[in-house]
């Protein structure tokens, strides 16, 4: 029951094989340097295919996984060329991403929910969480940039109270964009400026809220105590909010993506991830081995700085692009 199509075009294809280019050109020049000279995909092979996976970010508990894959595939079928192997990769990746929803049609899209008591639209709230530094405020930019481009109405909710430069970057994405934006002094209750741009948004008859929330990782509990506060709040304004908890991870970062995506699960239930700066960098396998470490489903990936280049995560598209 939604009335969105796709946030984005799949005309973005050629955008993601040129943001992928540099972990795609790593990760094969290492492949090929493994099964040259080998006709079979034998132990040796699965070595330093177990190295290769390891060594772009994919993670060592996906990697493990990917290994047992093919060679339960192996097993099966007796025997495995090395120039299957590529085509055995994108079938057991993309089946990885499968199992946490990560490209599924139905995640790109905005709910219609039940209107509230007194009639008005219930408008979708989107809380995004991730450390200062990794593109959070631009992804929110960017967001409330193709949403608007549907014909939604957007608010946000400057929450990152904490920093004058977080509020300031976040309104100057707003202007850009074109959207209101709620916002009070640094320094003042996340949670009250939560409430307030529910509030606002309800009366503007918005049709998403998006709101961002402070990058603050030095004291877990504190961040635990304060997102369950700003959900808290926000449910007093629209029942169930937020529907959704983005975590925006820097994926230049390799396995630094991953910490910050442990500790921010432990400190709230995160639903979904946008991981960014994938172009120029040859970590793109974090895409694959974030997803499945912590079973939660990719939606965005960021290509490039340009305000189109935060694409929809298609699972099909990117394993194609990375491995073809």
């Amino acid at each position: 029951m939604s009335f969105l199509k796709k946030i984005f075009s799949s005309e973005k294809k050629e955008k993601l094989d040129k943001g992928l280019e540099t972990s795609k050109s790593s990760f094969f020049s290492k492949l090929n340097k493994a099964v040259i000279g080998k006709s079979k995909v034998d132990d040796e092979v699965l070595d330093r295919l177990e190295e290769i996976l390891v060594t772009s970010d994919v993670g060592v508990n996906t990697t493990l996984k990917v290994i047992q894959r093919i060679e339960h595939r192996i097993a099966k079928d007796k025997y495995l060329g090395t120039s299957e192997l590529n085509k055995i990769l994108r079938e057991e990746i993309a089946g990885l991403l499968s199992e946490t929803n990560s490209g599924e049609e139905t995640d790109y899209v905005v709910p219609k929910l039940e209107p509230q008591e007194n009639g008005l639209k219930t408008p979708y709230v989107l809380m995004v969480v991730g450390v200062n530094g990794v593109g959070k405020t631009t992804t929110i930019g960017k967001l409330a940039h193709q949403f608007k481009k549907q014909g939604l109405q957007v608010v946000l909710g400057a929450a990152d109270t904490f920093r004058a430069a977080a509020i300031d970057q976040l309104q100057v994405w707003a202007d850009r964009v074109d959207v209101p934006m709620v916002r009070q002094d640094m320094g003042s209750d996340p949670a009250s400026v939560a409430f307030d741009t529910l509030e606002s948004g309800v009366k503007q008859n918005a049709d998403v809220i998006i709101i961002d929330t402070a990058g603050r990782l030095h004291n877990k509990i504190n961040l635990m105590n304060e997102l369950t506060k700003v959900k808290r709040v926000m449910q007093k304004v629209i029942k169930n909010a937020p529907h959704d908890v983005l975590l925006v991870l820097d994926g230049s970062t390799g396995q630094n993506a991953f910490e910050q995506a442990k500790q921010f699960t432990a400190a709230t239930e995160v639903t979904s991830l946008a991981v960014t700066k994938l172009d120029g960098t040859a970590k793109g396998g974090v895409v694959i081995g974030i997803s499945d470490e912590f079973q939660i489903p990719v939606k965005y990936i960021g290509v490039g700085e340009g305000i189109e280049d935060l694409q929809v995560f298609n699972k099909y598209e990117f394993v194609d692009s990375f491995f073809k």
